[in-house]
């Protein structure tokens, strides 16, 4: 994959968030990887604003199984990760 360097300012306190959070990926791989989501959540957004003009908004109710679906997925992964965690000996 082609790369190519560019130039950023942060302010200092996220960057040494960021530091501290990068690890041994490195700085540049965590940013990459924030761009990425940042870029995909933003894609989500314009098809829900497609989505909502071609079949009206969402509902309070279509929002509320939404929610309660997505909890329940949440606790799934949370219930395999301890599980894992569990398993190979690493703190959840």
């Amino acid at each position: 994959m082609a790369v190519r360097k560019v130039t950023v300012t942060i302010p200092e306190d996220l960057l040494e968030e960021i530091r501290t959070e990068a690890d041994e990926r490195g700085i540049s791989a965590y940013v990459t990887e924030a761009l990425r989501a940042k870029r995909d959540r933003d894609r989500l957004q314009e098809l829900v604003r497609w989505l909502e003009e071609e079949h009206g908004p969402v509902t309070e109710s279509e929002q509320s199984a939404a929610s309660a679906e997505l909890a329940g997925l949440d606790a799934e992964h949370e219930r395999r990760r301890a599980a894992r965690s569990k398993h190979t000996g690493e703190s959840a």
